[in-house]
């Protein structure tokens, strides 16, 4: 039954012409990106509420910085190194604080969101390559057409099929592939969101330590400046197209 099938998709691929190797270009890379995505925003999870309690605790009961960082250390998370950087600036200007917490946000989403431009890419070009071979299909009937008349109505019907070929094989390439750039966008914002909901607790925790060590200067609390972090909803692309992915 293996053989059958992987016989019939070859006879599928050969009919549906030239256009059927860039198809075949496209899904194996979107794979490749698939696979390395989930594997990198699979380990890129965390437990916020927890990293949160273990810095605020080097922080306020033992007092320690170097603690703190050493949590962030443990933890490989984007959210880690966020909150790695504002300790870094402990004890420095709200300005320097906030600017090495943005310079870190911008570092991370952008590896969150690597090779996702590939995966929106593949999704808009496959249905466009499958339509292509539409039309180059009905060309070569009407020509068979042309030439032969009515009299062989087999060599209109092999360009009707490879027509068809071609756009169901566009579709099969763009849809998988548009469910996995929705998916992976959904686990980049939340990571995003789970970095704001951090860094607001470590900016509230810098607050506490103004009582108990007043000879340090550190960050008011409050609603983050402008610029400082930013949540970004991004929205599944309709159905004419998939727009670039948003940047800092």
């Amino acid at each position: 039954m293996g053989r059958a099938m992987l016989g019939t998709l070859s006879t599928y691929f050969a009919q549906g012409g030239w256009v059927m190797y860039g198809l075949l270009v496209f899904s194996i890379i979107s794979v490749m990106v698939m696979i390395e995505r989930a594997w990198v925003l699979w380990k890129s999870g965390t437990n916020v509420a927890s990293l949160v309690a273990k810095i605020r605790k080097a922080l306020v009961a033992k007092k320690s910085v170097k603690d703190a960082i050493a949590v962030c250390e443990s933890s490989k998370s984007p959210v880690a190194s966020v909150l790695k950087a504002g300790l870094a600036k402990f004890g420095k200007s709200k300005e320097e604080v906030e600017k090495a917490i943005e310079t870190a946000v911008i570092f991370e989403t952008s590896r969150l969101e690597k090779w996702l431009a590939v995966l929106a890419t593949t999704a808009n070009v496959a249905p466009l390559l499958g339509f292509l071979g539409t039309v180059t299909g009905m060309i070569e009937s009407f020509d068979a057409l042309a030439k032969a008349g009515l009299s062989n109505p087999g060599l209109v019907a092999a360009g009707i099929k490879e027509a068809l070929i071609t756009t169901a094989a566009g579709l099969i390439v763009a849809i998988p592939t548009q469910l996995a750039y929705n998916f992976f966008m959904g686990k980049v914002n939340k990571i995003i969101r789970d970095i704001e909901i951090g860094v607001n607790a470590l900016l509230e925790t810098f607050a506490d330590l103004e009582a108990t060590m007043p000879g340090v200067k550190k960050p008011k609390t409050g609603a983050l400046p402008a610029g400082a972090v930013v949540t970004r909803k991004i929205a599944p692309p309709p159905p004419g197209g998939i727009k670039s992915t948003p940047k800092f």
